[in-house]
Formats: C-alpha cells, sequence, structure tokens
C-alpha cells in the first residue's frame, strides 16, 4: 500500500489546530493576545479555569509553539509566540479561503 506523505504547512497547520481544540485553549489565546506585554502572574486568577487544569491547557500551547514562558520566581511569564502566531494566521487565512465561491450550495 503506497503512503501519502503530508505537506509541511498540513502537518503544522494540524499541529496548531490540535493544540487550539479545546474552549480554555482559545480563552487563554485570546486573553495573551489582549495583552501588550508579556502577562506576569497566575493565568487562573483572569479566566473561568482551574489552577491544576491551566499548566496543562498552557503546556499544550507551549509545545505547539503559539505561546512562550519562563519561570521568574514567583511568577511565570507568558505572552503570544509573535512569530507563530503569524505563521498560524497565515496558514488558518490560506486554509479557509481555498474554497471557491460558487452560485449555489453545492449540497443542493
Amino acid at each position: 500500500m503506497a503512503s501519502k506523505d503530508y505537506s509541511i504547512k498540513q502537518e503544522q497547520t494540524a499541529r496548531f489546530a490540535k493544540a487550539m481544540g479545546h474552549p480554555a485553549r482559545i480563552a487563554i489565546l485570546e486573553f495573551l493576545a489582549k495583552q501588550t506585554q508579556c502577562y506576569f502572574g497566575d493565568i487562573h486568577e483572569e479566566l473561568p479555569i482551574a489552577k491544576a487544569t491551566v499548566s496543562q491547557h498552557l503546556k499544550e500551547l507551549k509545545d505547539a509553539g503559539l505561546i512562550q514562558g519562563e519561570v521568574e520566581t514567583p511568577k511565570v511569564k507568558y505572552c503570544i509566540n509573535r512569530e507563530n502566531w503569524r505563521l498560524a494566521c497565515e496558514l488558518f487565512g490560506g486554509l479557509f479561503c481555498q474554497c471557491k465561491e460558487k452560485k449555489e450550495s453545492c449540497c443542493e
């Protein structure tokens, strides 16, 4: 059976999509995207998410490269990874703009 490799763009888009596949992660991204500089503090105090759950979601977003974080005792600073954020915008924009315009719905 022949295998088909996915493109780097497809792999990266899927990785970003997987990392954003939970409403709590979207809330974290929305919160951090509104910050003008890195956020120093506990995100669980800003969002309706349990402290134990926040760490797991932050790890997923950080592993995907959508956010950055550093420990500066006693707090951790977090911010959007601007380079990957632009890449995600480009990838998702390209994906959603691929659908060709039609006069009628294709399902009717």
